[in-house]
Parts: C-alpha cells; sequence; structure tokens
C-alpha cells in the first residue's frame, strides 16, 4: 500500500499504483482540498486498476483525522471513555454513531476503510497513543471498539484494530525512534492483549502490529516478528483477518535495514500488506527489487476489506433523520454544531 503526491494523480502515481505488488492506497491530509475532489482522486485510483485498489486513511477522530473542512469532527476516543466511566451504555451508543458517520462520510467519498479503532491502553504516558486510546480497562475498550466496529459495518466498512500487541505503555513515538516494552509475555497478556483477543472473537477483519519491541518475547519489533504474527496472533488468539503492517518508512522500522528487507521481514513474519507513506524514492526502489507472490489467503483476506454496500452521497446523509440525529449526539461530546458540520 502507497500513497500518492497530490489532490490528482500524477504519471509517477499511475505508474506505481499500476505495478502488480500494489494493492492498496492510503490517503494523506495533503490528498484533500474538497468533497468533490476526493471523490474524483478515489474514483480516479479506482479507475486504475480491476480488481480496484483498496483506499484507506487515518481517519479516528481527535488529532489523527486527516479530512476534515466538510466532514463531521470526530471527538478523541478517550471523551467516550470518560462517559463510559458514568454511562457505559451510553458511551456505546455514541461510539456506535461516531463509527457509524466517520465511515458513511469516507464510504460517500469512495474510501474503502479506516485505519481505525486503536485497542492500545490509555496508560497515559504515551507520547503516540494518548487521547487516541479508549481506556485503561481492557473491557471499557473492548465494548467501546466493538459499538465503533458495528457503526463502521453500519456504513458498509471493514476496522482495523491497531497497534498488536498493545503500544500504550510505551512512552516513545514510534514514528522518531525505536520503543522498546521491557514487560514480560504474561504481563502484556493479562492486559494489552485482551481488547485484542475480545475484538478477534467478535470478529474484527483487520489488524495492524506495532513497531514496538518486546524483548522478552522476540528481538524483532512485532510488525517484523513470526512469533507475535504467527505463533501469537494467529495460531494463539485464533485471528485469521488481515495483517498490515505500520508504515515502513517509520523509524521503528529502520531496524528492519533498507526498504526492501524491511519489506520482506514484514511480509515473510506473517503480513498481509506492507505500508510504505510519504517516501516516494523509497517506493521505487521498494517495486523495483520486491519479488513476492502473495498466497491466496492473503489476496482473499484484502479482498474483504473492500467498502461494501452502495454509500449514499454526503448530501443524501445531510438529509437522512437518523445520521443528522447522531451528528447531534456526537456533538454533546462537547463540540458545537458549528465545528462538526465544517
Amino acid at each position: 500500500m502507497l500513497d500518492v503526491v497530490g489532490t490528482e494523480l500524477t504519471a509517477d502515481d499511475i505508474r506505481r499504483i499500476q505495478h502488480p505488488l500494489v494493492g492498496g492506497v492510503i490517503l494523506f491530509k495533503r490528498n484533500y482540498t474538497t468533497n468533490t475532489q476526493l471523490k474524483a482522486l478515489t474514483a480516479s485510483i479506482h479507475q486504475v486498476r480491476q480488481p480496484p485498489l483498496l483506499i484507506a486513511v487515518d481517519h479516528e477522530g481527535g488529532r489523527v483525522q486527516r479530512f476534515r473542512d466538510g466532514f463531521t469532527k470526530i471527538p478523541p476516543m478517550r471523551e467516550f471513555g470518560k462517559i463510559w466511566d458514568q454511562n457505559p451504555k451510553h458511551a456505546k451508543a455514541l461510539a456506535l454513531d461516531a463509527g457509524w458517520i466517520l465511515a458513511a462520510e469516507l464510504r460517500a467519498h469512495g474510501v474503502d476503510f479506516s485505519f481505525t479503532p486503536v485497542l492500545d491502553m490509555d496508560y497515559g504516558d504515551s507520547l503516540v497513543i494518548g487521547d487516541r486510546a479508549f481506556h485503561l480497562d481492557p473491557r471499557a475498550i473492548s465494548d467501546l471498539a466493538f459499538a465503533l466496529m458495528q457503526g463502521l459495518k453500519k456504513a458498509g466498512m471493514a476496522a482495523v484494530g491497531k497497534h498488536f500487541p498493545g503500544h500504550g505503555f510505551v512512552v516513545a513515538d514510534s514514528h522518531v525512534s525505536m520503543p522498546v516494552d521491557e514487560r514480560e509475555f504474561d504481563q502484556i497478556a493479562q492486559h494489552d492483549m485482551q481488547p485484542f483477543r475480545m475484538l478477534i472473537d467478535d470478529g474484527i477483519p483487520a489488524i495492524m502490529p506495532a513497531h514496538v519491541i518486546y524483548p522478552k518475547v522476540d528481538d524483532k519489533p512485532a510488525g517484523f516478528s513470526a512469533r507475535w504474527l504467527q505463533k501469537i496472533l494467529r495460531e494463539r488468539l485464533g485471528f485469521n483477518g488481515a495483517i498490515f503492517s505500520d508504515d515502513l518508512s517509520m523509524e521503528a522500522a529502520s531496524v528492519g535495514g533498507d526498504v526492501t528487507t524491511r519489506a520482506l521481514a514484514a511480509l515473510n513474519a506473517g503480513c498481509d500488506m506492507v505500508l510504505l507513506c510519504n517516501q516516494p524514492a523509497m517506493a521505487d526502489e521498494l517495486l523495483a527489487n520486491l519479488q513476492w507472490n502473495i498466497s491466496a489467503q492473503s489476496l482473499s483476506r484484502l479482498a474483504r476489506m473492500h467498502g461494501h454496500k452502495h454509500p449514499p452521497s454526503l448530501d443524501a446523509l445531510h438529509e437522512d433523520a437518523d445520521f443528522v440525529h447522531a451528528v447531534h449526539q456526537l456533538a454533546k461530546v462537547g463540540l458545537s454544531e458549528g465545528e462538526l458540520f465544517g
């Protein structure tokens, strides 16, 4: 999965995404100016190949929401956790609404899925996770993430749980350094892995591993570790959905060697698809050098990530009484209506 440079496809973008090893495109803030432009961009990406490429985005809510003007403002997930402490039923209803709104608006613009929900525990120390996490209580996390996943599903979107087996305990930000979690496996399994276990039992379709090293388990980051991805995630937890690597251009991924070595390490460890973002020259290097035959099983897992249901337009959503009611409910999570509709 690669990114594209701007608000419409360039000749270089098209050349890259026509490559047989490319199966998806991830969008960023720079790829968006207006609702009409975004729809045109996703349509042009889908026209490049048959079957069409997957189109994804990091659109969680709070500070990780790539498209803002013309989109409903989604609160940070921690806000739902705070409400859960007072009224779990109401918090779950709001999380479901948030998932539905988030997914319906993205689907209306031709985006297949968002890399959400965050299943990390909110220990209060992580620089990169912070208020992206729902809670410290695994039960609260799984309840709220399940509700959000049901909301995504209502709009025809698959969920991606991240960052397995848990990124919340380490302080370091894996975008700029190599986080190391020194805890024993049993400690991680009894706490951080619980939301993943519960969501796997509830049928979550995809998971993204953390660029974190857990040296008591393996000397490789989880996303490059067959022990984490095959032995623990696949065999022990029984997960049979898609595994997406985190971005191979992140600083924490550099321990894996050059970009081709990193990609092979992640694929051999058990990832179905690897992400490489914001590095066009590195993308060209990877496409020139990577040799990989994707399994039928991986193709089948990834095929399930395409958006399903014919999505209503943004205008139709804003005329839908249930949708408008859901937006008003979210407005009560500390947001004004003016902020909501951009």
